[in-house]
């Protein structure tokens, strides 16, 4: 499931052992597919690269046994699976497919209860700027884009699509998910894969690998330790790709997600780019210059509160993430210019 926000510059960094650095690129270059070690606390390392989601989605598993640690994995990337075919708006036949093409569903599977649910949620914290609605204003900037990445609309084009943007339209209950609206549809890009890596460490817990770090694109979950007593280390890369680092974050049992953007834009101004404002489709001319990193206890909160804070100017940003409970975020730009929330250096101190 390819992501409509942007994920994200950051690399994960765990030294273990003797030294020796895992380094978890958002591709997954760095990582081998398959690969265990012995490390110097007696434990086996097993990292594993797969693509998935529509970007390359990598475990590292610590444990006593490697086999333990192989069969974690595995059991891991076939919750990913799983869970994909249920919110993968591109495949013919899934749930949420069925869904927009229909504009109801009434067999709806229980995760997919679940994370509506939240995703309503967040469009009332975020005051509406987290909305699973905006597919249509997505969908009309690429169909109204020519082949030099320029933009022709009118008033009219955004009139249209505005009207079929509003999760109050949308209405979700156990015998059914249905719109009010002909023509809506959702996309769960902003809150669905973090809800899946959250599900994938999960079942990593359920098969005895409690120390583990998922990373998938810029979603990152860390559990347990990287050595004992140690946490996972993140750092956070800036927009300028020359591997300058503004945050270097000590993560446990917690997530990161970064919103960025730089390099995916709907037209050759780079004016509308890739999160639209849901007030009025068009997106906040700062995209292109910074990324913000939402630090939070899951991936699925981390992933909602970066798209959510990412399309507000980022005062408003700051002030939303402060009023969060048990997340912090950074904001940074291709200047070198840094803005943090409340405790964000709590984080940091490595």
């Amino acid at each position: 499931m390819e992501n409509a926000v942007r994920r994200s510059f950051a690399r994960s960094f765990g030294s273990i052992g003797s030294k020796a650095a895992l380094i978890a690129h958002p591709l997954g270059a760095a990582m081998k597919l398959a690969e265990t070690l012995r490390i110097g606390d007696r434990r086996h390392k097993f990292s594993a690269t797969r693509s998935l989601m529509g970007t390359q989605v990598s475990i590292v598993a610590l444990h006593l046994s490697k086999d333990a640690a192989q069969s974690a994995v595995a059991a891991a990337f076939s919750e990913i699976e799983r869970l994909s075919a249920i919110f993968d708006r591109r495949q013919p036949g899934s749930p949420v497919s069925q869904l927009n093409e229909t504009g109801k569903l009434s067999d709806v599977p229980p995760e997919l209860f679940e994370v509506m649910g939240k995703a309503q949620a967040y469009y009332h914290r975020s005051g509406g700027t987290f909305d699973l609605t905006v597919m249509p204003v997505i969908e009309m900037l690429q169909n109204h884009m020519d082949p030099k990445g320029r933009l022709s609309l009118s008033q009219s084009d955004f009139d249209d699509a505005m009207a079929l943007v509003g999760s109050n339209f949308v209405h979700i209950s156990r015998n059914g998910i249905s719109f009010d609206r002909n023509s809506m549809s959702v996309t769960m890009d902003g809150i669905g894969r973090g809800y899946i890596v959250d599900r994938a460490s999960d079942i990593m817990v359920e098969n005895g690998v409690e120390n583990h770090l998922i990373i998938a694109g810029g979603d990152i979950r860390a559990r347990g330790e990287r050595t004992p007593g140690q946490p996972w280390i993140v750092a956070i890369e800036d927009l300028s790709g020359k591997g300058r680092y503004p945050a270097v974050i000590q993560l446990k049992n917690a997530a990161v997600a970064t919103s960025g953007g730089c390099e995916f834009y709907l037209d050759a101004e780079r004016y509308h780019y890739h999160v639209p404002k849901p007030v009025n489709a068009q997106s906040h001319g700062h995209g292109c210059q910074i990324s913000l990193s939402v630090a939070a206890p899951t991936v699925m909160e981390a992933d909602a509160l970066s798209t959510s804070a990412f399309v507000m100017n980022p005062q408003g940003a700051i002030r939303f993430i402060n009023a969060q409970k048990e997340s912090e975020c950074l904001i940074s730009g291709s200047s070198g210019v840094k803005m943090t929330s409340r405790n964000w250096e709590s984080l940091v101190g490595i």
